[in-house]
């Protein structure tokens, strides 16, 4: 008789820590550069967060390979292939409009005001409009100042990148490069080696970043701009119906690390690299040039109209006064730390 109050005991402890176990959920994490990458590694530190911050009842799966292409990862985390992942929003042109405004010239030298600032104005904004509706928003940033790198000339005119063929990532800085006459064409940041490598293309519009993350070993000129060329809106991303299954306690955990949360992680992230990347481009013997002013004032001057047609198209998708938020965005990038 004493040893069935024991088993009973031992009975519930085992089912209970049964449960406990099987409770746990684990999100698949998908990502489309390598795992040393600054998006991969922003990436793996959320989910470590997740973990940590959930007691251990959520935490990732970072998968060995991405479930889809860099421009199809939207639609896959969309459609639950992977529970979350990151995209640009250029890799599809036309189908996110708002958003362009984080991808303008001379926004800021610096990923984490900029990220910081975007993710303030595309929550009161944008988020509101369903810009990326189909997906649970975990937060949006974006990559450091755009730079213009080549392996065969240095270049401080609009001419002398004209004379040259360069992989550009889309987004706003694909209709700039149309209206100033470059030969440019869209492909993702990962295809970059073999196109410069086998000389399809003599160079790649990047932040400093991506001359380490992607062994461009063969890049031997930058050209710079006050505040950056470009910028390159993302999006850290969610399976909505991964999200909503959850607990209200779990998706209290989720909504504590989106936002401002998330943005700052992928832009403390990227400002170390951009740093570590200057450093290692000494030694490759990169040189640097800043943009002659007659180059700056032409970008200036196209960006210019290239923002009109944004403002009309975002007022039409329903965007209250584009150049207001705009010019928001920018005081916001100046306090934003």
């Amino acid at each position: 008789m004493k040893s069935r109050p024991l088993f009973s005991i031992a009975l519930s402890t085992t089912l209970l820590a049964s449960g406990l176990a099987s409770a746990q959920t684990v999100l698949s994490a998908s990502s489309w550069v390598p795992p040393t990458h600054t998006l991969s590694v922003a990436q793996k530190t959320w989910c470590d967060a997740l973990e940590k911050e959930s007691s251990g009842r959520m935490k990732c799966n970072i998968l060995p390979k991405a479930v889809a292409a860099a421009p199809g990862t939207f639609d896959a985390v969309r459609d639950g292939l992977a529970d979350i992942s990151f995209t640009v929003d250029g890799y599809t042109p036309g189908r996110f409009i708002n958003t362009q405004v984080a991808e303008f010239p001379f926004l800021g030298d610096s990923s984490l005001p900029t990220s910081v600032a975007y993710q303030r104005i595309y929550q009161k904004h944008f988020a509101p409009l369903g810009e990326h509706r189909g997906v649970k928003v975990l937060g949006v940033f974006t990559h450091g100042p755009g730079v213009i790198f080549n392996s065969k000339q240095p270049v401080t005119t609009a001419a002398d990148a004209a004379k040259l063929k360069f992989r550009i990532g889309g987004g706003n800085i694909n209709e700039l490069s149309k209206l100033m006459g470059f030969n440019t064409t869209l492909k993702p940041a990962p295809e970059s080696f073999e196109l410069l490598s086998t000389g399809v293309m003599d160079g790649t519009f990047f932040p400093d970043e991506s001359i380490v993350s992607f062994r461009l070993s063969m890049i031997k000129h930058a050209t710079t701009f006050p505040g950056g060329l470009y910028n390159t809106s993302f999006v850290f991303m969610m399976n909505p119906a991964k999200y909503n299954a959850l607990s209200a306690q779990d998706k209290a955990v989720v909504d504590k690390l989106s936002g401002e949360y998330a943005a700052r992680t992928f832009g403390e992230g990227w400002d170390k690299v951009d740093a570590a990347s200057r450093e290692v481009q000494k030694t490759q013997g990169v040189v640097r040039v800043q943009a002659d002013p007659s180059f700056i004032q032409a970008v200036a001057a196209k960006q210019a109209e290239l923002e009109d047609r944004w403002a009309a198209a975002a007022a039409a998708k329903g965007l209250k006064d584009p150049k207001a938020v705009l010019a928001e965005f920018r005081e916001e990038i100046k306090t934003a730390k």
